[in-house]
């Protein structure tokens, strides 16, 4: 199954993001081996360093180190696939400036419930960064009323437990992009929780 030819943008209606970065996983996937789903912020806005663009594509790079820092020996996107993490972005256009509007967030957040609809038995989500959390949150409130993760800082809310029907839950920090070689304490809470929902997973 390739999610980017079963689910799509209706309308491109956000007019403040970059429409022609738009991008969905074009990975093949047997969606009942999906067991985690990491989601990042938003694609880049050159396609060639995407998180499906190849290993030397800069947020293909820094999600691979991610999962290198966790503990995982990986050295492809692939090899993630095979082992049931799968990849996406909780808005499908590029950032135009430094944030994505909440009309974005809220508009992409359809398709983002769509998608990971089609995996049945996730585990473990990941939420890379504020966009990520916002939009799961609007999931969350359109199926059950109420927010998964509560409002503060991701600092303070970190190893919380928290759950998504049948899935943990777990905020943390964007892993994609420059920042993550710069910001170095941000990088070691990444690998931090990573770590746990590859834990949980394993124990689950």
């Amino acid at each position: 199954m390739r999610v980017s030819e079963i689910v799509s943008c209706p309308e491109f209606s956000c007019q403040e993001m970059a429409q022609a970065a738009y991008a969905l996983p074009p990975a093949d996937v047997a969606p009942e081996a999906v067991r985690m789903v990491l989601i990042a912020e938003a694609p880049p806005a050159d396609p060639v360093e995407g998180l499906y663009a190849g290993p030397g594509a800069l947020h293909a790079a820094t999600t691979l180190e991610a999962f290198r820092d966790a503990g995982l020996d990986i050295a492809s996107i692939e090899e993630l696939l095979a082992r049931g993490i799968y990849l996406t972005t909780a808005v499908k256009c590029g950032k135009v400036g430094y944030a994505v509007p909440t009309q974005a967030i809220r508009a992409c957040s359809r398709l983002l419930e769509q998608e990971l609809a089609l995996f049945p038995n996730v585990g473990a989500y990941l939420l890379m960064g504020d966009v990520a959390i916002r939009g799961f949150n609007e999931i969350a409130r359109r199926a059950t009323g109420r927010r998964v993760i509560p409002a503060g800082s991701t600092y303070k809310l970190r190893g919380a437990e928290y759950r998504y029907g049948e899935g943990r839950v777990y905020p943390s920090y964007l892993q994609a992009g420059k920042a993550f070689y710069i910001e170095k304490s941000k990088r070691q809470m990444i690998a931090e929780d990573l770590h746990s929902a590859l834990a949980w997973l394993a124990g689950a």
